[in-house]
């Protein structure tokens, strides 16, 4: 077992979990993505911590971190860089962009027009950006978590289906239980600032090297064929299912093939189980389904298809 991984795991969940009030599903959303090595896509109404989760993420793993405020007048080149002439020695030199970082959050990505939020594509796919026809690699670990409020549709562009495969995981904030609430009030009153990490004792418990470390540990997680067969008659079964007119592709099989082996490494195990194929299949499986129009009427939904299919597709015994 790679007990370093699971250790890793471990103390970034303790560290989300002590700053973050009731949102235990989406930290651990947040892990299996960053374990992954995939990207992260955080929904949620206003006040619901997404982009706290992502600030306390950035202390704990102390990389270099950006964030982009996604607005409609944000051009492509604001974020993966420019060439700019430079007069004194006559040459065009590189202007890199806040793209070039470990961990980068992309706020309120769906307030920006298709066209910028495309740039992001290269990317997180190639782990490199194109600038004037010369491409330049962007250093591991690499990490996007973007954010978006599901409910307010005004002033906003929806991500196309190409730009929500890129994300391995999307997980949603909701409001925390009475208990935890009337903790968070309680903690403010004691003197918690939550536009103050540093005071607030968040500080890194992983670097760069250990988080690279850890992705490779889940790579070799153990997955058995028939635990393989189970997610790929899980994919196959999404094409045709009921009230779907696009099932899961075969990026979304791999996806959901990576997020259960993060999910093993995070439980301490060197091994994938079909619970955790299970787990993680509601994270990795629902925004890449697109239910018909008329389903969506009835009240239908992907999150309800991915359900159906889980209780309807023999999981290996």
């Amino acid at each position: 077992m790679d007990t370093e991984a699971t250790a890793v795991a471990q103390r970034l969940r303790a560290g989300l979990e002590r700053v973050v009030a009731g949102n235990e599903g989406s930290t651990f959303g947040v892990l299996v993505a960053l374990l992954a090595g995939g990207h992260l896509l955080l929904e949620g109404v206003p006040g619901t911590a997404k982009t706290l989760i992502v600030r306390v993420l950035a202390r704990l793993l102390g990389v270099g971190f950006r964030r982009i405020q996604f607005t409609p007048d944000l051009m492509p080149a604001d974020i993966i860089g420019t060439t700019i002439f430079d007069p004194a020695s006559g040459t065009f030199a590189l202007r890199r962009g806040p793209i070039f970082t470990n961990l980068v959050l992309a706020d309120e990505i769906n307030r920006t027009p298709p066209k910028t939020q495309s740039a992001l594509l290269e990317a997180m796919e190639e782990r490199q950006v194109t600038i004037d026809g010369e491409s330049h690699p962007i250093a591991a670990p690499f990490f996007v978590c973007a954010t978006q409020n599901p409910i307010e549709f005004e002033g906003t562009y929806p991500l196309p289906e190409a730009q929500l495969d890129r994300f391995i995981v999307r997980a949603r904030t909701g409001y925390p239980a009475e208990a935890q609430e009337r903790a968070l009030l309680a903690r403010t009153v004691a003197g918690f600032d939550a536009h103050d990490l540093a005071t607030a004792g968040v500080e890194a418990v992983a670097g760069a090297h250990e988080i690279v470390a850890a992705q490779a540990a889940v790579r070799a997680t153990h997955v058995e064929p028939a635990v393989q067969g189970y997610i790929l008659a899980l994919a196959i079964a999404s094409r045709s299912a009921r009230d779907v007119a696009l099932g899961v592709s075969p990026r979304g099989a791999l996806a959901l093939l990576a997020a259960a082996q993060a999910a093993a490494t995070i439980d301490g195990r060197t091994f994938v189980t079909p619970d955790d194929v299970k787990g993680v299949a509601p994270l990795v499986l629902a925004h890449r389904i697109i239910v018909r129009p008329e389903a969506e009427l009835e009240g239908g939904s992907a999150d309800a298809v991915v359900a159906r299919l889980l209780a309807s597709v023999p999981a290996p015994t």
